[in-house]
Order: structure tokens, then C-alpha cells, then sequence
């Protein structure tokens, strides 16, 4: 991807932006620091000037003193600016990782599927944090320095044209030279990153699997694909830095021509009586000068070859768009919901079908069990009622509209679903239940506990609804995190209720508890239940059974139990653990 300066622009524009007061302020200043510094030595070649003309200690004495103040406050200038362009780099690059952040996460499933939480760390805060500088003072450094270089040479044009036009030819044909090599690393500092990116994924998906990794005896391998992943970057670490060797070394090059032509002009002009000895000092503190800004220019060129390759991944990242996409608008009534598919088919690659041409309706009120093999396609069904995925063809309607058409905030508001894994978070009680929603009273949260027989477990919590619940000790039980997860569904009051295995794995007392909590959760509502045990679909009123993506079977569950020729009857009879394992 070949970037224009627009999107350099762009990125840094719209984070800029809002705190554009402090960032003239910063340009003032280091506006203000160059006229200081060609200042500057004017004064010191009045001073040599008037020692060598034998003039009075008084007038030498001030000289000496503005030549001082004038440093002071350069370094006063400096330390400002430095401060400043820390403030606004980091509030920039803080507002851009919550823009990333907030991006991937109205992403759709198919992008996370796609990319590991290490990839998107890296992307999200490695790649931000690299343009620091590039917010704070990369765009400002590139001008102030081209106008360090402008003042430069006007002050030698004012001194001597001939020496003006020498080191204005020199500039040139330095920055020609800069101008030709700025782009050669930014291919490896990408690749570099991308590897980088890989290897927090790895690193990721290690950490997340230690238990297994450790059982099988995996340990070796996982520590040789850490050194395969740590040899990549290398390898792109040291194509990159012997580009930049390259850059430095010209420039190195160049620099040390500009001294001997400093030197060479300035004792030609000296001899022949055009200027004096403290001219000729001016000349050699202006080359001198004259090199700050090629240096600064090179090193922020080599600063471009790593802030190009993050503006670029970063730009990738940013022009991902997800495929599903918010409906016009469809009201969707917290009521309950009556569900619809219409000749549904589904396939995660294009290629593999999950399901086909599936359809049933489901009245409001009523509950259908849903039965399969794993891989049937049952939990794939519960992600198409949420559009976390869209279907290939037919449609799913709510309420006799289509889930496209409907708003996905408003969707996902009156759609619930509980599974056996519970997602909790490192946060209060209280933001865990209502997903740090403000907007819900500590009434009804305490009154929907007690109605879920959780209130003696709350009075238990040294800090109520303000304790945090630390997920990486499992402070918390399978059936108290199961009971919490319906608590968010009561909390949101939704027309429609999935349960994907939510009692699978609880000992009896619990599964108790948790049986009259579906209970009161089903009442007034309608529901599919997934299931693979029996005992989970006594509540239904209908039952369908998948095989393959398709419809096995499908109807009144009293009716099917009741006839020797469905199946069901037989699953009912076999023992449905062993039959669908």
C-alpha cells in the first residue's frame, strides 16, 4: 500500500484537532527557538569582533551578557517544548487507541476469527505507541528544521552572496540525496511489525492454553516456535538497520564535505580581505548550525521508515469494515418475539455448508428445544439470531420483519442468550450484572438477585454490589456465575431467550437452583433451548433436531414422544447422551 501524504494528514489531523490550542503554542515555540539560535551567533561575532578591535570591557561585558541570557532562554524554550510535545503526544495516540479499540470491537466475528487478541494488542497500542513522536512533533521538527535551513542560508547570503550560494547548492544537493533514501527501510520496518504482531498472537494463544500445553508435553515446542517467531524479527531488524546504516552514512558524508567547504570558503573570503575573523567564525558555527537540521532530517526520515509502516498497518486496520452492518431501524418489542426461518443456509468459508435451507417458525410464548451432534449447527443457529454472523441465503424475520432491517443495538437489547461459559470481567458486581450500564438502579439489581435466590450470596460480599470479582482466582462457582449470567438476561427483559448448555456442568443442588431460575427466566417469553441431555427439554413445546445442517426431525415435542416411528421416541429411549455423543 503506497500512502499519500493525505493519509499521514488524516491520521494526525484528527487527533490534533481537538487540542489545536496547545499544539500552536508548541509551534510558537519551537518557531520562536529558531530565530534564537541564527540569532545567536550574530552576537558572538560582534564579541570577537569588537575584542580583536580592542573596544571598551564595558561594551564586551554586555555583549558577553545578551549572548548569555539569549542561550538561557533557548534551553528555557527547549524543556517547554519538550513537555509540551509529550502532552500532546500522548493525549493524541490515547484518543487514537480508543478509536482503534472501539473499531475492533463493532467488527464482526469473521474479522476476530481471522485475528488473535495479540495481533489486535499490538496493532492497538505497539503500532500507536510508535507515533508518539509523530503526533507531538514529527510534522513540526520537518518544518521548523526546513526553516532553521532557510534562515541559515539567508543569514550567509547576507554576509557573503558567494558563500550563500555555495552552501545553498550543498543543501540541495543533501537533501536530494535524504529525499532519495527516505523510503528504502519502510518495507522491513513493516514486515518487522507484522512479524512482531505474530508473535503476540503466539505468545497469546501459549499463555491461554498452558494447561494443555503442559499436559501433553508441549513445552518444547511452543519455546521453538517462540525462537522461530523471535528469528523473523531479527531477520527484518537487521534488513532495516543496514537501510538506515545506509542513510546515516550518507549523511554522515555529506556533513563532513560541509565542514571542509565551511573551512575552505571561509579562509579563501578571509585572505582576500572580504571578511573578518569573526565572520569567518559565523561561517563555522553556521555549518555547524547547518548540520542540526540535516541530522534532525535524517533522523526523522529514519523515524518515517517505522511511523510509515505503523501509519500503513494502521490504515489497513482502520479501512476494515464489517459485514454486518446496522438495520434502518425496525422496532423490536421487549414483548415476546415471534421467530422465523425462512430457507436459511449458512457456511462460515464460502465453502463448507453448516446449514441448509432451514426453516421453522416459532410462536411467541412457545419454547423449541433444539437437539443435534456437535457440529449440527446448533450453535451456529443462536449466532445467526444475533447477527454475529449474516446469512448466505433466505432469511430470519422477527416479529415478521427482518433481523437485517432492525437496528443491531436494538436487536441485541431484546436477545439474549446464556451459555455454559460465562464471560466475566475484572470489575464490581454491579458492572459485571448490567455491562457497566449506569442507567440501571441498585433496586432492581439487588431485587433480581433475590428473586434468583442470590441475595444471601450478596450479603456475603464484603463491599455489596461494589465488590470486584477477581476472575483469575475463580472466586466465583460454575452456578453462581450461571445465576449471574441470568441476571443480566432478567435485567434486560428480552423477548427472546436462548440457553446454549447452561446447566451442563453443575452438581445437582446447583442444577436445582438453577432449574427454578430458567424457569421464572421462560415465563412470559419465548425460548429456544440447545441441547444434548434430555432432562434440559422437558420445558419445550416443540422440538427440532439437526443433522448436518438440516432438519432431522421437527414438531410438537408431546407428539413426537408419543410416536414410535420419530426419533425423539427413540432418543427418549436410548438414553440421548449415548446417541448424540
Amino acid at each position: 500500500m503506497n500512502l499519500s501524504f493525505k493519509s499521514y494528514w488524516n491520521l494526525l489531523s484528527d487527533h490534533i484537532r481537538p487540542q489545536k490550542g496547545r499544539f500552536v503554542l508548541l509551534a510558537i515555540l519551537m518557531f520562536g527557538s529558531i530565530g534564537l539560535r541564527i540569532f545567536a551567533p550574530q552576537i558572538m561575532r560582534k564579541f570577537i569582533d569588537s575584542a580583536l578591535a580592542g573596544e571598551a570591557l564595558q561594551t564586551l561585558t554586555w555583549t558577553a551578557v545578551a549572548f548569555i541570557g539569549i542561550a538561557l532562554i533557548q534551553q528555557v524554550v527547549a524543556v517547554s517544548v519538550t513537555y509540551l510535545g509529550e502532552n500532546v503526544a500522548w493525549t493524541a495516540t490515547n484518543d487514537l487507541r480508543a478509536e482503534l479499540a472501539e473499531h475492533a470491537l463493532h467488527l464482526d466475528m469473521k474479522f476476530h476469527n481471522d485475528h488473535t487478541p495479540g495481533e489486535l494488542i499490538e496493532r492497538i497500542d505497539g503500532d500507536v505507541t510508535e507515533l508518539a513522536t509523530f503526533f507531538s512533533q514529527f510534522a513540526l521538527n520537518l518544518i521548523a528544521n526546513g526553516l532553521l535551513l532557510i534562515g541559515i542560508l539567508i543569514a550567509l547570503f547576507i554576509e557573503d552572496w558567494r558563500a550563500g550560494l555555495a552552501f545553498t547548492i550543498y543543501s540541495v544537493l543533501t537533501i536530494t540525496i535524504l529525499g532519495r533514501l527516505k523510503d528504502i527501510a519502510v518495507p522491513y520496518q513493516k514486515a518487522r511489525r507484522e512479524a512482531e504482531a505474530q508473535l503476540y498472537g503466539f505468545v497469546e494463544e501459549q499463555l491461554a492454553g498452558t494447561e494443555d500445553i503442559r499436559s501433553s508435553g508441549a513445552v518444547d515446542f511452543s519455546i521453538r516456535e517462540l525462537f522461530r517467531h523471535q528469528g523473523i524479527i531479527l531477520g527484518h531488524n537487521r534488513k532495516s538497520h543496514f537501510k538506515r546504516w545506509i542513510i546515516e552514512n550518507a549523511m554522515g558524508f555529506a556533513l563532513t564535505f560541509g565542514n571542509l567547504l565551511a573551512i575552505t570558503s571561509g579562509y579563501w573570503l578571509f585572505s582576500a580581505g572580504l571578511i573578518t575573523v569573526g565572520t569567518v567564525y559565523l561561517f563555522v558555527h553556521y555549518i555547524n548550525l547547518l548540520e542540526e537540521p540535516f541530522w534532525a532530517m535524517t533522523h526523522e526520515i529514519e523515524s518515517f521508515q517505522t511511523i510509515g509502516a505503523c501509519v500503513e498497518r494502521l490504515t489497513e486496520f482502520r479501512n476494515f469494515k464489517a459485514e454486518v452492518v446496522s438495520g434502518a431501524g425496525v422496532e423490536i418489542p421487549s414483548h415476546p418475539l415471534a421467530l422465523n426461518f425462512d430457507n436459511v443456509s449458512f457456511s462460515y468459508n464460502g465453502n463448507d455448508s453448516v446449514l441448509s435451507g432451514l426453516s421453522f417458525d416459532l410462536k411467541p410464548g412457545s419454547i423449541l428445544g433444539l437437539l443435534g451432534r456437535t457440529g449440527s449447527g446448533k450453535t451456529t443457529l443462536g449466532r445467526l439470531i444475533f447477527r454475529l454472523y449474516d446469512v448466505k441465503s433466505g432469511s430470519i424475520k422477527v416479529n415478521d420483519s427482518d433481523l437485517r432491517e432492525a437496528h443491531l443495538e436494538t436487536l441485541r437489547r431484546n436477545i439474549a442468550i446464556v451459555t455454559q461459559d460465562v464471560q466475566l470481567f475484572r470489575a464490581s458486581i454491579r458492572d459485571n450484572l448490567t455491562f457497566f450500564d449506569r442507567s440501571i438502579p441498585d433496586e432492581k439489581i439487588i431485587a433480581t438477585l433475590e428473586e434468583l435466590e442470590l441475595g444471601d450470596w450478596l450479603q456475603s460480599q464484603p463491599k455489596g454490589l461494589d465488590t470486584e470479582l477477581d476472575t483469575g482466582s475463580r472466586s466465583l462457582s460454575a452456578g453462581e456465575a450461571q445465576l449471574l449470567a441470568f441476571t443480566r438476561v432478567f435485567l434486560r427483559n428480552p423477548g427472546l431467550v436462548i440457553l446454549d448448555e447452561a446447566s451442563s456442568r453443575l452438581d445437582p443442588a446447583t442444577e436445582q437452583l438453577l432449574e427454578r431460575a430458567i424457569d421464572k427466566l421462560l415465563k412470559n417469553r419465548t425460548a429456544i433451548i440447545i441441547a444434548h441431555r434430555l432432562d434440559t427439554v422437558h420445558r419445550a413445546d416443540e422440538i427440532m433436531i439437526l443433522d448436518k445442517g438440516n432438519v432431522s426431525e421437527y414438531g410438537d415435542r408431546k407428539q413426537l414422544a408419543a410416536d414410535p416411528t420419530s426419533r425423539f421416541y427413540q432418543l427418549l429411549q436410548t438414553g440421548m447422551e449415548e446417541v448424540l455423543a
